[in-house]
């Protein structure tokens, strides 16, 4: 039996075909567009992302043996829709869109956060769908007029497609977890939260485990059941074989990413690092994990390669100079706030230490430094609650930088494992249907070990410095003039 996992991700949409030994083979692939309509808005076209599944099944159409499909998808972005007709009612709102920080910040003035905090067990925050799909509730007449006829739909993308290609309205309980709207202790829609982020709990979708019986697909003329559905970061989650408490992997694309199981223990002890929902199979307990991340890795190097600082990313994969920080120039990858464990969207982000000699190579250099900074500060948020097993696997486009990964096991003083394996979100999101439809297969865990080869603490607190400068600049500039 053959599985198709469809990897729905923030910049491109790929179908992958894998076999029954684990093997993955590339079907379709495609980018949409990047919509920027205002400063800190990011939007998707949901009908475009439609497209680009059903594109998926049609390369699919083909596959004599296919058993099973499995959607992954990009988590906290959201979107209402018509419950008559299907169609959208506005863009998809991405996860990296901020448009609603004045609003997060009224709700935190008001004392609502312990409540998300408890409820949710999530910081508020921009990031998460709830603040966005009250937004569509106030700016978008024809939501409350749907609601108040009962015609409204409102989820995160996987709710969209599966209502659209299935017929079911129903999402994850995974990707219900980064909403702010689900109790994370009962696995239900919180009608307190619901009430909070003005969110009308019936306009949202049935909430089911990550696989089982959900529902039936079309690839060409054949019918072929989809049994998993989860977020992009725990498919990879499952992907690299991490199934004990204290299994971990980091995961390097647009944003960057870490994860480490608990088990079945939901730990919500707060400290930066988020509780939130792993998978849960079809009949077996929820499986609970600590989640953490930063808004900029790989769009903070497009970003930079926009500016001209670099022309092609073979540049940026070896230095001849010694570390950046090491000679006093640091960077705060802070373009949309820091995420995991400050949750400040007031801090932007900033190059410390520029002189008249910093060379263009100088400024990358320092950006990649300060991306693994970073994850060094969620890696240590989340072994503060719950000890981590090592080596720890990596991922992502990032993951392909040679100075990157060992400035990155340099800083965290920690093996790290490079998958040979470039698909393991397909991979995970394949091997959870796979093993829904009765057919598992053996996941193929190679890599290259990168060990530690230097560690200075003295960087660390350099970049610490750099990072409470921006923050203190962001808080200022929120109070403004007295």
């Amino acid at each position: 039996m053959k599985t198709l996992a469809i990897d729905q991700g923030t910049t491109s949409t790929r179908g992958i075909l894998v076999d029954e030994n684990g093997q993955a083979e590339l079907l379709f692939s495609a980018g949409h567009r990047q919509i920027y309509p205002k400063s800190g808005w990011v939007e998707h076209d949901g009908e475009e992302l439609i497209r680009n599944l059903r594109a998926c099944l049609d390369a699919a159409s083909e596959v004599k043996d296919l058993g099973a499909v499995g959607i992954a998808n990009q988590g906290e972005s959201c979107l209402a829709w018509n419950a008559a007709t299907g169609e959208p009612l506005g863009p998809v709102i991405v996860w990296q869109d901020d448009r609603t920080n004045e609003w997060i910040e009224a709700l935190r003035h008001d004392g609502a956060a312990p409540l998300v905090q408890e409820r949710a067990g999530l910081p508020l925050d921009a990031y998460f769908s709830a603040s966005k799909l009250g937004w569509i509730l106030r700016e978008i007449p024809e939501a409350g007029a749907l609601a108040a006829r009962g015609q409204l739909r409102l989820g995160t993308t996987d709710a969209f497609f599966r209502d659209r290609l299935t017929g079911r309205f129903e999402t994850d309980v995974a990707t219900a977890s980064r909403t702010s709207l689900m109790n994370l202790a009962t696995g239900q829609w919180d009608a307190d939260l619901c009430r909070l982020f003005g969110v009308p709990l019936e306009a949202l979708p049935l909430i089911t485990p990550n696989t089982g019986d959900l529902g039936t697909l079309r690839c060409g003329t054949h019918a072929v059941p989809l049994t998993a559905s989860i977020v992009d970061q725990q498919a990879s989650l499952y992907g690299n074989g991490c199934r004990q408490a204290g299994d971990a992997k980091m995961t390097f694309g647009t944003g960057a990413f870490a994860l480490t199981l608990t088990g079945p223990h939901l730990d919500q002890g707060g400290g930066g690092a988020l509780p939130t929902v792993a998978w849960q199979k079809a009949g077996h307990p929820t499986i609970y994990a600590l989640d953490g991340g930063i808004y900029a890795a790989s769009s903070a190097i497009n970003w930079a390669q926009n500016l001209g600082l670099c022309s092609d990313l073979s540049q940026i994969s070896a230095f001849e100079s010694p570390p950046a920080i090491s000679r006093g120039l640091a960077f705060v990858p802070a373009l949309a706030g820091l995420a995991c464990p400050h949750w400040d969207r007031t801090a932007r982000g900033a190059w410390m230490g520029l002189s008249l000699d910093t060379a263009s190579s100088d400024m990358m250099q320092a950006i990649l430094e300060g991306i693994a900074f970073r994850m060094a500060e969620v890696v240590e948020a989340m072994e503060a609650r719950q000890p981590l097993n090592g080596p720890i696997p990596i991922d992502g486009g990032m993951s392909a930088n040679g100075y990157f990964c060992q400035f990155l096991a340099n800083t965290l003083n920690r093996e790290l494992i490079i998958s040979e394996q470039p698909e393991l979100t397909a991979i995970g999101t394949a091997a959870l249907a796979a093993e829904a439809a009765g057919r598992p297969f053996a996941l193929q865990r190679k890599g290259k070990s990168i060990v530690p080869d230097e560690h200075s603490a003295y960087f660390r607190q350099i970049f610490e410095v750099a990072r409470s400068a921006v923050q203190s600049f962001g808080a200022t500039r929120l109070a403004g003039p007295a």
